[in-house]
């Protein structure tokens, strides 16, 4: 966390104690570009310091801070820098290896005020000034005592010149957000959290710098956007400040605390009063505090005082990330009022309909302080204990209950499913149980497994034949069955049955079932006339019976079907695995029962043999199991056939036989495929059940969760294993940024450390082979309390609708990084904005007070090739656009028909390119990144559109249809350039709205002319003369062409949508 220093404070300008290196000028001709570039984190450009007035010198290694990073009071040049270690060498850095940075002093203070800042620009820090053609010199800057100057040495320059008077300052703008950084070369190598411009001047111009950590680069854009709204008053505002909302409200706990009006109150009562109020805290931590804040003051006793309390709540409570948010959003106030939390509301959290009564809600809900709730205020600690609730959750609670269709047929949604239920542990001499049911029907699983034998004393049992694990009685499953089938969700649960009895004990079977299950159980036949399942609506309370059955023309009481035996794929692995002669058996038959052959209806079990004869024969009815290896086969070598094949069909994948310690096999890879039933080993934690159970979240826990749209359609092109980006969808982009971490525990187990926790995150993709990513922050170095990251990542996402993002928090060991927490949660759950991120442990329980502080944003890719440019949108002209292109089929009169669509199309494209052409540079020009919303982009202009005499110079006028920009004066030639940026977007917002839904019908009127071909698609292209691999060929491209009209077609709906 950003830290104020007491004493020996950690800012230099040398890298040699007590030496001064050779001064070069400001703009000394004849210097290098930067060298190796840093990994993003680093908030250093590319280069070793080699004198505090030398530009960077060509390959020379980056320089890798500390993120928890301390500003000294008495930090003069000369002072040595505390570096960090890198372990893995700086040739590797580029790999992201991990880092370690040391942390500053347990007694610095934190920064929670505009005091703090301002104390520590007085004492000034190094930073980075960034000049054109990819120069940048190190330079101590400082603020005067006076507050009305800010200064850098050396330089050369005269002294009076090396500064900017503090009036003259304009705005500061976070982020490389000005012509320089983002045409200068080492733009990739700024860190974007670290980066910040002083606008100044009538011209506007910018002084660009970049800090050696986040949090200084906070102290100073805080400190002097405060010097900038109070100038000379800024002194006054301070004074005024002290006695703030904070101080108010722990006065009054500590009164009440003061039972006897002693003015003291007891240590113990002190600790736990102050652990009430930061649950995360841990006991001793807080009494070590007060004890260390006693010695200092060489105190005798140990009972504590008003103002001890305070600076101790001051020092442990305190998050300075936290602050520096409020500070962005308050007009440089220490509060929010009503006006500041709907802007914050609005803009950053992405919540709707909001006014002053949202915020008078929040405020009521969480400020503490009773004269903030009567203002209508909220404070720091109300701004914290908000952004610590449900509310600013990352899930989105509108996924915490049923939010999907549930009225698609049942092949349409994947399915939450156990594999040998019964079993707690391995797969072969595992003990069986019946809670291993009880546990998988409470997280909401829908298709449970059934081993059946013949038992003794006539009682059929449930245990996997074969091997040697335990027995239960199969009534006693039942029995649990029934009691929990729909305690977690009425959608219709799946039975599956894997039936091994004999006749005798088959009619024992029926019994129970029919006695304990009764009317639960569907066994309406299949209507004959329909194409695909009933839905999970129609079957709600229902239990389907996964099994074999016998023959429609059967009149017999029992007859002859072949065997499923999962187990014996075990046992003969096993067999194999131990040096016995492999014997390939038979697939063998046994007799089955009409009575429990009639209990089946829409889950008859058959054998697979191939795509095409599936095609040709299987029944919507019946579903065939899958052995995870064959099932990984078809997925490479017939990856749209599998997806074809599961638009109609279930299809279950059990794990392989070789998975024996009930391992987890990764169910992205069968899902991607469309495959519904994935059998996973609920007795088993770690990644894989992390993304089963993550992605049965995202429909209310029901155990049903719709597929993507491009999965389920009739006619649609989607191979699994595509690299690239899915034709039809619009990709997205998705920019997290890891702020900080909040009371991280030991890892279990991990005891050579003693208490230390070194952590560092990982965020993780996980998806379609084309989304697979992962990237990493630096480790935290002797932090697990409240670590700060400061890590901005991007991710491409090409498919959202199957993608998981899962956040994992390890502890840095040389020996092996230990597991402290992860959270995993489907791309359609997140919630952009600030966000706080709950921990859970290996086994899946919360961890308590465990959390990642986060910031997340989702943008639209639209149109093709890469998206960033040093880190910019690129504005592509018509002549390098890409757009959506036919495939010709070679059959004339469809060819004629997709023909019709080539001009729509390229319409289509050219409204949203030139829609997002217009965006960009407008928020450039608001000094804003491509990730920002026009809200923010209002919100940032809304200071340079007042003149000094305090009146407007430019107006919205929101009276017409387009809102205008309309200016009140002669403006400055900056906001001329802005106000005709912002005319050109509003021109082709207009020009989109109106020309949309034209375009959008064209397309759609030529993909209905083309599906009217579908049916008689294969005879058609025989009088062409197609056939075999020319045929398939054909059907391919139809099917290409069909997804790309409808996906464009969707994505200009989406984008009028948005501009609206």
């Amino acid at each position: 966390m950003a830290e104020f220093g007491k004493e020996n404070g950690g800012v230099s300008s040398s890298p040699i104690a007590g030496k001064r290196a050779a001064v070069a000028g400001d703009d000394a001709p004849g210097e290098a570009a930067l060298g190796d570039p840093l990994s993003n984190g680093d908030c250093g450009v590319g280069g070793e310091m080699v004198g505090s007035g030398s530009p960077a010198q060509p390959g020379s290694p980056g320089m890798d801070t500390a993120n928890n990073t301390s500003v000294g009071l008495e930090g003069k040049p000369g002072i040595p820098r505390r570096s960090s270690i890198i372990k893995d060498g700086s040739r590797q850095r580029r790999e992201r290896k991990k880092t370690v940075s040391f942390s500053s002093m347990p007694t610095e203070k934190k920064i929670s005020s505009a005091s703090d800042c301002i104390n520590a620009m007085v004492e000034g820090s190094e930073l980075k000034k960034v000049r054109s053609n990819s120069r940048v010199y190190h330079r101590y800057f400082l603020l005067d005592a006076d507050m009305q100057s800010l200064r850098w040495e050396p330089s050369k320059k005269e002294l009076e010149k090396a500064k900017i008077d503090i009036k003259s300052i304009k705005e500061v703008r976070t982020g490389k957000n000005t012509d320089i950084f983002r045409a200068n070369g080492v733009y990739d190598q700024i860190s974007e959290d670290c980066a910040f411009s002083v606008i100044y001047g009538e011209n506007y111009e910018s002084l660009d710098l970049v800090a050696n950590s986040a949090d200084v680069a906070n102290i100073w854009v805080t400190g002097l956007r405060y010097l900038i709204s109070y100038g000379k008053h800024t002194l006054n505002m301070i004074e005024s400040s002290q006695n703030n909302l904070r101080t108010l409200w722990l006065s009054d706990l500590f009164a009440e605390a003061d039972v006897n009006s002693v003015r003291q109150i007891g240590l113990g009562t002190a600790v736990q009063l102050i652990k009430n109020l930061n649950p995360g805290l841990k006991n001793v931590k807080i009494e070590l505090k007060f004890k260390e804040f006693h010695k200092a003051k060489d105190k005798i006793g140990s009972d504590v005082t008003k103002e001890e309390f305070i600076e101790v709540f001051h020092e442990l409570c305190t998050r300075p990330e936290i602050y520096f948010l409020l500070v962005q959003f308050s007009s440089n106030k220490e509060f929010l009022d009503t006006k500041d939390l709907m802007m914050f509301l609005e803009a950053e959290q992405g919540m709707a309909h909001v006014s002053e009564d949202t915020s008078l809600e929040v405020i009521q809900n969480y400020e503490p302080s009773k004269e903030g709730r009567q203002k209508g205020w909220l404070s720091l600690d109300g701004f914290t204990k908000y952004l610590m609730s449900s509310e600013c959750h990352v899930f989105d609670p509108e996924h915490k209950k049923v939010c999907q269709d549930m009225h698609q047929p049942l092949s349409h949604y994947y399915i939450n499913a156990s594999h040998n239920t019964y079993l707690i542990e391995d797969q072969f001499r595992g003990p069986s149980d019946i809670t291993g049911y009880i546990r998988a029907l409470k997280m909401g699983c829908r298709s449970v497994e059934l081993d059946v034998w013949d038992g003794p004393d006539n009682e059929p049992v449930i245990y996997t034949g074969h091997t040697m694990t335990s027995q239960i009685v199969f009534r006693s499953v039942i029995d649990i069955i029934n009691k929990y089938a729909f305690a977690a969700s009425d959608f219709p649960l799946i039975l599956c049955l894997e039936n091994h009895c004999s006749l005798k004990q088959q009619k024992v079977m029926f019994q129970h079932l029919k006695k304990i299950l009764g009317d639960k159980i569907h066994v309406d036949p299949p209507n004959v006339e329909e194409s695909y399942l009933p839905s999970p609506e129609d079957l709600k309370c229902k239990i389907l019976l996964k099994a074999k059955k016998l023959a429609a023309n059967c009149t017999s009481p029992e007859g002859d079907v072949t065997d499923e035996d999962e187990g014996a794929e075990m046992s003969q692995r096993m067999g194999n695995e131990a040096g016995e002669q492999q014997i390939v058996t038979p697939q063998k038959r046994f007799q089955l029962s009409k009575d429990l052959s009639d209990m089946v209806s829409l889950c008859k079990s058959v054998g697979f043999k191939e795509f095409q004869v599936s095609f040709q024969n299987q029944k919507y009815w019946e579903i065939c199991s899958f052995n995870e290896v064959f099932a990984s086969r078809n997925a490479s070598e017939q990856p749209g056939d599998f997806v074809n094949y599961n638009k109609r069909f279930l299809a279950r994948v059990y794990p392989s036989p070789m998975r024996i310690d009930s391992s987890n096999m990764n169910p992205q890879d069968f899902w991607k495929c469309g495959c519904q039933i994935v059998a996973m080993n609920f007795q088993t934690p770690g990644l894989m059940m992390d993304l089963n159970i993550g992605w049965f979240r995202q429909n209310g826990n029901c155990g049903y969760v719709l597929r993507p749209a491009i999965m389920r359609e009739e006619v649609s092109y989607f191979s699994a294993n595509t690299k690239d980006s899915v034709p039809g969808v619009s990709p997205q982009l998705l920019h997290i940024k890891i702020i900080s971490g909040q009371n991280f525990p030991k890892p279990k187990g991990s005891g050579a450390k003693g208490d230390v926790v070194d952590p560092y995150v990982y965020v993780e993709i996980h998806g379609i082979p084309a989304d697979c990513a992962e990237q990493r922050t630096k480790t935290v170095n002797q932090n697990g309390d409240n670590p700060i990251f400061d890590e901005s990542f991007e991710f491409q996402v090409n498919l959202p609708e199957l993608a998981m993002v899962r956040f994992v928090v390890l502890d840095d060991d040389y020996i092996g990084d230990e597991f402290i927490g992860q959270y995993t949660i489907p791309f359609e759950c997140l919630q952009p904005g600030y966000r706080h991120i709950p921990l859970q442990s290996l086994t899946g329980e919360v961890l308590p007070h465990a959390w990642l502080f986060a910031h997340v944003a989702i943008t639209n890719r639209r149109g093709g090739g890469k998206p960033h440019k040093r880190g910019l949108s690129v504005r592509k002209g018509k002549k390098s656009r890409e757009y959506a292109t036919m495939r010709i089929l070679v059959i004339k009169s469809l060819d004629e028909v997709f023909k019709t669509a080539v001009q729509p199309l390229r319409e289509a494209t050219d409204l949203r390119e030139n829609m997002q052409n217009a965006i960009v540079p407008f928020k450039e020009l608001c000094g804003l990144s491509p990730v920002a919303n026009l809200m923010q982009c209002i919100l940032a202009l809304s200071t340079r559109l007042m003149s000094g005499e305090n009146t407007p110079f430019v107006i919205f006028n929101l009276k017409d249809q387009y809102p205008t920009m309309e200016p009140q004066a002669t403006i400055p030639e900056m906001l001329k350039k802005i106000v005709t940026a912002y005319d050109a977007m509003i021109q082709t917002s207009k020009t989109l709205i109106e020309n949309a839904d034209g375009v959008y019908e064209k397309i759609m009127q030529c993909q209905k002319a083309a599906m009217e071909f579908h049916e008689n698609l294969p005879s058609i292209a025989a009088k062409d003369g197609l056939k075999g691999r020319k045929l398939q060929k054909a059907v391919e491209s139809f099917t290409w062409n069909i997804t790309i009209l409808k996906g464009q077609a969707d994505l200009l709906k989406h984008a009028k949508n948005e501009v609206s």
